[in-house]
């Protein structure tokens, strides 16, 4: 699906969405304590939809490991691979467009070590064996997901674990909230300053009511529309929330000034598509570091931030692991290239807001993954969007 945002101006008041990471980890636990039925406010998008088919794969009884279609979610990937191990003894797990891809290897490691026997051929990861309590390390470096993975599964073993991190831990605050999730179903997890987890083990997952609370992760693109200069009121978010992407807040501040900024993303990687769009918008160079994980997201979310940037004529350099916007200059209308990433879509539209012309986004449905409603709060703040 294409879309032509003409550029109009967005005011008004608008909520983002339940957030996506708190919506995954909260199914999990709630599938897991028979108390799915008992999540308000649960995020609605494609990746929680995959979290939810592949928990009822794993739940239902049925001979031979289960297949799990995990679509485009690293999160569900991640999440499951152990659970499958200590629910099923194994599993076999398939996905789309760039998600096979992603790195997997602080799980390889773990397997080869403990004898679990794992295979990724044409498209399928199949992994079986028996995952037991004990020692786990992991680098800090590659994605937090492989712990959380962990800390759902071990506690359910019979035996006490303890998970080590081998390099500083990049994106603590999704292990955060994953400890918060588990607490309020009942699981208990020590963490000494997020180097080492200690996991009580023959720990059951008690049912509960969650609610979920609004997406700082999307509520960055409003932020960036702000930036621009629409007099947009952000509704919902919890400022003492445990989600790591309430740095936007404080973030908009910064870019919202004229001069040179240095902004490290080894905390906040998802931030890098919103915190772009502001950066070419104001005068001045940013430079965005700590980003090389990005290039494995739902796409290489550096040169597609990049790419679209330059569609607008804002000039950027790249590099392994850093982005550089030099803004200033006006918007110019285009057509860019969604890429499949849901992120780059909704910063283009931002963009566009402040164009000098229409602009044409192509594959806006990538929305669908995250935030289905986004073109619908776009409209209602009085921006102008028209399927092609």
């Amino acid at each position: 699906m294409d879309i032509q945002i003409t550029p109009s101006p967005l005011s008004g008041a608008v909520t983002p969405p339940p957030s996506k990471s708190l919506s995954h980890r909260a199914l999990i636990a709630a599938y897991l304590a028979r108390s799915a039925d008992r999540i308000a406010h649960l995020a609605s998008s494609q990746d929680i939809e995959a979290t939810r088919r592949c928990m009822e794969a794993l739940l239902t009884v049925s001979d031979g490991f289960p297949v799990l279609d995990c679509g485009e979610s690293g999160s569900t990937l991640r999440f499951l691979i152990p659970l499958a191990l200590v629910l099923r003894g194994g599993g076999k797990f398939t996905g789309r467009g760039r998600l096979m891809e992603r790195p997997q290897e602080p799980y390889f490691a773990i397997f080869r070590a403990k004898g679990i026997h794992f295979e990724l051929s044409g498209g399928v990861l199949s992994v079986s064996g028996a995952l037991r309590a004990g020692e786990f390390s992991l680098p800090g470096d590659v994605s937090s997901q492989f712990v959380t993975g962990l800390l759902y599964a071990l506690p359910l073993l019979p035996g006490d674990s303890a998970v080590s991190i081998t390099s500083p831990l990049e994106s603590r605050s999704y292990v955060s909230m994953t400890q918060e999730v588990l607490r309020s179903y009942g699981v208990l997890v020590e963490n000494r300053d997020f180097q080492r987890f200690i996991i009580p083990g023959g720990q059951k997952y008690l049912p509960c009511d969650y609610t979920v609370e609004s997406d700082w992760s999307q509520a960055a693109f409003w932020y960036a529309a702000r930036n621009l200069g629409h007099p947009v009121e952000i509704t919902g978010p919890d400022p003492d929330s445990p989600q790591g992407d309430r740095a936007v807040a404080r973030l908009a501040c910064t870019l919202a000034g004229d001069g040179d900024v240095e902004i490290d993303l080894a905390q906040i990687p998802d931030l890098l598509p919103p915190l772009a769009a502001m950066a070419g918008a104001r005068r001045g160079v940013t430079r965005f570091t700590g980003a090389a994980r990005l290039r494995m997201k739902e796409s290489d979310r550096i040169e597609t931030t990049a790419r679209m940037l330059r569609a607008f004529g804002v000039e950027c350099d790249t590099g392994p692991d850093f982005l550089t916007v030099r803004g200033g200059n006006s918007l110019r209308s285009c057509a860019v290239d969604g890429a499949g990433d849901h992120r780059i879509v909704m910063a283009a539209a931002i963009l566009a807001s402040g164009a000098d012309g229409p602009v044409t986004i192509r594959g806006a449905e990538a929305v669908e993954k995250s935030y289905p409603g986004f073109f619908d709060d776009y409209k209602k703040l009085g921006g102008i969007a028209d399927v092609l």
